[in-house]
């Protein structure tokens, strides 16, 4: 458990807001991006059910809060005004918690809890979700996340030195992993260094991150690629995580497109952003949407950079949305 925010106003006029989720990285930036951009006093929990309560739809856990595990953040009270949850394996907690205050706590669900949408204050999912539009369901173009012009501005200054030596432009690589359904192949991971090489024939400087996901294999054959290559930053996943400062300082983005978390962190920020293509069915509708609007480009090794028509940000018309159910209920109880 950490405590993210601190109090702004008074103590009696101050919103508390828990953001629950079962720990993926993913998962936690959204509740917390949400969370923070709403409440002034934000407190993340890491929460999972054991059996029997995880076998059940969310909906239909009884007593859900008695079934966390030993290692789960507890979640009792005083209840908070706000609370943010990720994930369906976290939708039964949000059930349980706003029936034990008595419905006062508002309840914010991201992504389709697969129950039944009316346990929930709020339901946020994206636009090619199959989930139905109804009243408090709010559909977004692209992923919640937590990261500001401010948090950008300051990884930039961390990070600003040790860049500099790789030249402009600056070509920024975000490289996830397989997913339950799609590997992430040694012939996809050869592809998609080919078309690096091609920036770097063109002149182009690169700093590429690897994710937690990313198979020691692929690792390797990135390291043999560019490997001594002075004007190419490959973290080996030692020290300082530089994902936002590489979001923050370069030219160019370019994202493997099995993470919907990664790309609309990138389109977040001002730069033209490239969605490398690893054959995620499940998110090509979110993709095609994207590149319909200008959004993104699939990324081919083109040495121009796209013209793309971002940032784009959902975070806001979310924050705006619960602020608004905040203000109606306090108006209801005043």
């Amino acid at each position: 458990m950490s405590l993210l925010g601190e109090p702004v106003v008074s103590a009696s006029d101050k919103i508390t807001a828990w953001a629950v989720t079962t720990g993926e990285a993913g998962m936690r930036t959204q509740a917390r991006g949400v969370a923070l951009a709403v409440a002034d006093v934000v407190v993340e929990k890491t929460v999972a059910l054991r059996a029997p309560w995880n076998w059940f739809p969310a909906a239909l856990a009884p007593n859900a809060l008695a079934g966390l595990s030993a290692d789960s953040d507890r979640l009792a009270p005083p209840w908070p005004d706000l609370m943010i949850s990720c994930g369906r394996r976290s939708a039964a907690l949000s059930i349980a918690v706003r029936k034990a205050s008595n419905g006062r706590t508002l309840t914010v669900h991201i992504q389709d809890p697969r129950s039944s949408l009316a346990a929930f204050d709020l339901v946020v999912v994206m636009d090619h979700d199959p989930t139905p539009a109804t009243a408090n369901v709010l559909k977004t173009p692209t992923a919640l996340h937590d990261l500001t012009a401010e948090n950008l501005a300051a990884a930039a200054d961390a990070w600003r030195p040790r860049f500099a030596s790789l030249g402009r432009p600056l070509v920024g690589v975000a490289i996830g992993g397989p997913t339950r359904r799609h590997p992430f192949s040694q012939a996809q991971a050869a592809r998609l260094i080919g078309c690096l090489r091609n920036l770097r024939q063109a002149g182009a400087g690169l700093a590429i991150t690897p994710s937690r996901r990313t198979p020691p294999r692929i690792r390797a054959m990135l390291e043999a690629a560019f490997g001594g290559d002075d004007r190419v930053f490959l973290w080996d996943r030692s020290g300082a995580n530089p994902y936002r400062g590489i979001l923050a300082l370069a030219d160019r983005l370019v994202v493997t497109s099995e993470s919907v978390s990664m790309v609309s962190e990138a389109i977040f920020t001002p730069h033209p952003v490239e969605v490398f293509d690893v054959g995620s069915r499940r998110h090509e509708g979110f993709l095609d949407a994207l590149i319909a609007r200008g959004l993104v480009r699939r990324f081919t090794g083109e040495a121009s950079p796209p013209m793309t028509s971002g940032p784009a940000d959902s975070p806001p018309l979310v924050a705006a949305a619960v602020k608004g159910l905040l203000q109606s209920r306090t108006a209801m109880r005043g």
